[in-house]
């Protein structure tokens, strides 16, 4: 049994919480919903493709992302437990840059995100029940229910279904990597950092390690961390464990769809399309090769994918939506206050910014995606875990955090180590958009 201090903090529910003197995985939650969240159907068809160019060389990047997004997450919950305010409060106080970027980042990045969640969260479905309805509207239809699900359950039911849907995912990706008999002498050799010899294999590398497990979510982690009750530093030790635990699990996905890639794409040589229409081209190979029922099991867990990145965003980024306009109605005065005490789920701002990101995205669901929005939408989402990992670094390392829990030199390598990885890929991003074609459009 773990020992307590006698002291309470406000859970989730508004009951008296005991604040633990160790670490305890009766605790563990919102490690879970992060992990759910940050792990989409595109991250697992990024590594599914890895595994089939590469087989297993690429292992040790998948286990390094693991372990720079475990960095980013534990130091977002560290502010939020040891500062008592929560991260767009610290951004705040780096200078109105960082208030604007946040802005234009929600707006922009959830109108498009919006759309994708639901397209990519309908693709199993049309896939399973084919002559139910067509695409768009089952991607109308998940939307609602995400929206409807956030809209009316507090913090403790959110996280109890995810961790359901997190099971899911857990048993068909593990099964899916039993089933193809994974070369376990080749997966070891591939924990060694090599580099495959492919022209640009270091911006491939540096992808994989950068596309592990979360971009906006890792900083609504903290949020996550408060709703859970945990609003001090007594539940720090706590929070360690749940990160590690909620990237171990994010390790166990990604490894899991390396090795699908290895053994069931690169030995034959098959190749699938990027993005979440991939996961579909496996289960038509799944179908041949072991049967329908195996391809029907995975798409079960593609859906569960899927759906746990719709609602974590619903929920996690509706948040740092709510802690932004409290904080701007307060005239900066320490207005995330009340997101941190854990009332925030009935705002008219978290709802306002659900509805934002479940209505006008329908619209491009049938009308797909406009050219310009695309590439801005590119550019923000690739600028905004550098954003993240830079921003960190200069609140720990300042006086607006207590100095017992500032960055020690292991946090500060690490921090340094994200913001220059993810610099670069965020420069890779931006060089990559068709500006040529934009250019042309717009002549």
């Amino acid at each position: 049994m773990t020992e307590t201090t006698g002291t309470s903090a406000p859970g989730e529910t508004g009951t008296a919480v005991s604040r633990p003197r160790r670490s305890s995985w009766r605790y563990i939650g919102p490690g879970i919903v992060v992990a759910a969240t940050g792990v989409g159907a595109g991250d697992l068809v990024a590594t599914l493709i890895a595994g089939s160019s590469f087989g297993y060389t690429l292992l040790w990047a998948a286990v390094i992302g693991c372990l720079v997004k475990i960095s980013l997450a534990e130091a977002a919950g560290r502010w939020h437990l040891s500062t008592g305010r929560t991260l767009f409060d610290g951004w705040a106080s780096l200078g109105r840059w960082t208030t604007y970027f946040f802005v234009v980042y929600v707006v922009v990045w959830g109108f498009v995100y919006g759309a994708a969640a639901m397209s990519s969260s309908a693709l199993p479905l049309q896939a399973l029940f084919p002559h139910v309805m067509d695409l768009q509207w089952w991607g109308v239809a998940c939307g609602l229910v995400g929206l409807v699900f956030v809209w009316f359950n507090k913090y403790a039911v959110f996280e109890k279904v995810m961790t359901v849907l997190v099971g899911v995912m857990f048993v068909v990706t593990v099964y899916l990597a039993v089933r193809v008999t994974p070369n376990l002498p080749d997966a070891f050799a591939g924990l060694l950092p090599v580099l495959p010899d492919e022209k640009d294999s270091v911006l491939n590398t540096l992808g994989l390690i950068g596309g592990v497990g979360g971009t906006i979510t890792l900083a609504a982690y903290g949020y996550w961390v408060n709703a859970k009750g945990w609003t001090d530093t007594g539940w720090m030790k706590v929070m360690r464990l749940d990160n590690r635990v909620a990237y171990a699990t994010t390790g166990i996905f990604v490894i899991a769809m390396l090795f699908v890639g290895a053994e069931m794409l690169h030995s034959s040589h098959v190749a699938i399309a990027s993005g979440d229409k991939g996961l579909i081209q496996l289960g038509d190979i799944l179908a041949a090769e072991y049967g329908t029922a195996t391809a029907k099991f995975f798409l079960i867990g593609f859906f569960a994918t899927s759906f746990t990145s719709l609602i974590g965003v619903w929920h996690g980024v509706s948040l740092m939506f709510a802690d932004f306009v409290a904080h701007y109605r307060a005239g900066g005065r320490e207005g995330g206050e009340e997101v941190a005490a854990g009332r925030h789920d009935r705002s008219w701002a978290f709802r306002g910014y659900l509805l934002w990101l479940t209505f006008p995205p329908i619209v491009l669901l049938f009308q797909g995606q406009p050219f310009r929005l695309v590439i801005l939408y590119g550019v923000l989402g690739a600028a905004f875990l550098p954003f993240l990992a830079l921003t960190l670094l200069r609140l720990l390392n300042s006086s607006r955090t207590p100095r017992e829990w500032r960055n020690g030199p292991l946090s500060n390598s690490m921090l340094v180590i994200a913001g220059v990885l993810f610099l670069v890929l965020c420069v890779k991003q931006v060089w990559d958009q068709p500006w040529a074609e934009f250019i042309q459009r717009n002549r």
